[in-house]
């Protein structure tokens, strides 16, 4: 067999064949989580554990398992954060209520490949502050996905996040980061959502990258419960999070976890 081709930084380029493979992988992961997010802005009243147990029915249905029950032993089938929660959160009986945010990552494993993307839901009317976070975190996504072009540097990717977020008076965690994606739910390289000092790697036609900003109101610090997973903001102010993830090609972004966007001024009713 032969080996898997690699550029100079040591990330894996994929093929035309594998990048057709894992386009279906990421279409199913997008399908499955645009269908949990309307489940859950509709969900006034259910607890995340039924969430979580609801994608683990979808994932069922469309012939695949979830990338993230049992790594390095997560005991969920996506990660569902409410509010202050930042990553990681464990589906369990937490009532969701009007003015909740939810934060739902779903990553799943599908013929062999990762899907992983995320959003931040907001259930009923939330206030104003928290739609301006919504909004700004679902921007830096984008800002920062269209530097995914063959020939950029992956430090202007990162910092487009910061650059973007920071105007709003809003704060980047630094303790998690997006990463490369492919066979393994994470690969090189890692994908800060801040532009990193000293030399940064060109991206190439054929990387795959999860690009996920995890955006705080308040401070940027965090902390993880005692559960071991559960991470949450330091002064319990909102936290959002929204991910994609992105094939870099010659003629810029191919969002391999295409969806709708969700957090827009226009669809907010907010001005920023």
């Amino acid at each position: 067999m032969a080996k898997r081709k690699k550029n100079k930084s040591g990330v894996i380029i994929k093929s035309p064949a594998e990048i057709k493979e894992m386009r279906v992988a990421c279409e199913t992961a997008s399908d499955i989580l645009q269908t949990v997010a309307k489940f859950i802005a509709d969900g006034i009243g259910k607890t995340t554990k039924e969430v979580d147990l609801y994608a683990a029915e979808l994932m069922k249905e469309r012939d695949c398992v979830s990338a993230f029950l049992g790594y390095r032993g997560f005991p969920g089938y996506t990660c569902i954060s409410p509010n202050e929660e930042v990553v990681h959160g464990i589906g369990d009986d937490y009532v969701i209520k009007d003015g909740d945010i939810i934060s739902v990552d779903v990553g799943i494993t599908k013929g062999g490949w990762i899907g992983d993307n995320a959003t931040t839901v907001a259930v009923g009317n939330i206030d104003l502050e928290t739609k301006r976070l919504l909004c700004a975190t679902e921007q830096s996504l984008y800002e920062a996905l269209a530097y995914a072009k063959d020939g950029e540097y992956l430090a202007d990717l990162c910092g487009a996040v910061e650059d973007h977020v920071h105007q709003f008076g809003f704060k980047v965690v630094k303790e998690y980061v997006g990463h490369g994606v492919g066979r393994n739910l994470h690969e090189d390289p890692a994908v800060p959502n801040y532009r990193t000092h000293g030399r940064s790697i060109r991206l190439r036609e054929g990387m795959v990258l999860a690009v996920e900003p995890m955006i705080n109101i308040g401070t940027p610090r965090v902390k993880t419960l005692s559960d071991g997973w559960t991470v949450i903001t330091g002064d319990k102010k909102n936290s959002a999070h929204f991910e994609h993830t992105v094939l870099v090609t010659k003629d810029g972004p191919d969002i391999l976890t295409a969806r709708p966007r969700e957090a827009t001024e226009e669809l907010l009713g907010i001005k920023m």
